[in-house]
């Protein structure tokens, strides 16, 4: 049998304030762009009552069994109804953060208890594709760095229920064939969320919401380059060359 897998090591100190500027980052994108236009029904519910858990894991590469760790953690905690599984030193792209979310996924849904949590891909790099409410997810879910969305699934059933209006209101014995035939199927709410999103963004314009976005992204570049520069210089101390000419 393999050696059970050992959730990552807590960060140093140095490494604290780094993951405080990471968590403030995304905290930008999920009032600014998710809670103010509203692109995910329960994300300020959620967040309001304190279901919600940013986890920064600071892999270059995402490591499938400290990973599969993490979740493990989260879907064991009954508090966290959303994760944020955050890798600000990742360089993956958006198709290589979707096939490792696929790795993950089937490694969770392997374990004692199965699938716990329900698992999306989040990625900086994607254009706004107004063609269609499916192309448009990418660019609604452009989080500050590369990020794996974690919802337990209890939740996702509960919003479902809630939102399944007009369909469990009539009796299809009281209808005829044709009438049935011709009745449209329901939408699921998933592709319900994905039309209003599209139908949000032509609202307030594209250009409006690439602003925030370019405006947070500004501010992760330079939170994170003044972290490590201070995490630098404190680890190494002074260059011998500072104050000399």
């Amino acid at each position: 049998m393999p050696p059970p897998s050992q959730p990552p090591a807590a960060p140093s100190p140095e490494d604290e304030a780094f993951v405080h500027e990471v968590v403030r980052v995304y905290r930008r994108y999920a009032a600014e762009i998710v809670e103010r236009f509203r692109f995910c029904p329960y994300a300020e519910r959620c967040r309001a009552e304190g279901g919600t858990r940013e986890i920064v894991c600071l892999d270059v590469t995402p490591d499938l069994e400290r990973s599969l760790a993490l979740v493990r953690s989260a879907a064991d905690d009954r508090r966290v109804e959303i994760g944020l599984l955050i890798f600000p030193n990742a360089t993956l792209t958006r198709l290589e953060l979707s096939r490792f979310v696929e790795q993950l996924r089937r490694a969770h849904q392997n374990e004692p208890g199965g699938l716990v949590m329900a698992m999306e891909a989040f990625h900086p790099d994607a254009s706004a594709d107004l063609d269609s409410a499916d192309r448009h997810v990418p660019f609604v879910r452009r989080t500050p760095d590369p990020t794996i969305q974690l919802v337990r699934h209890e939740v996702l059933l509960q919003v479902r229920r809630a939102g399944d209006h007009g369909t469990a209101f009539f009796d299809p014995s009281r209808m005829s064939l044709d009438a049935l035939l011709a009745a449209p199927a329901p939408v699921p709410l998933h592709t319900q969320i994905a039309r209003a999103n599209l139908e949000t963004t032509k609202e307030h314009g594209v250009a409006a919401i690439e602003e925030i976005y370019a405006d947070i992204r500004r501010d992760r570049d330079q939170s994170y380059a003044r972290v490590r520069g201070e995490v630098a210089l404190t680890t190494r101390g002074p260059s011998p060359h500072a104050g000399k000419l």
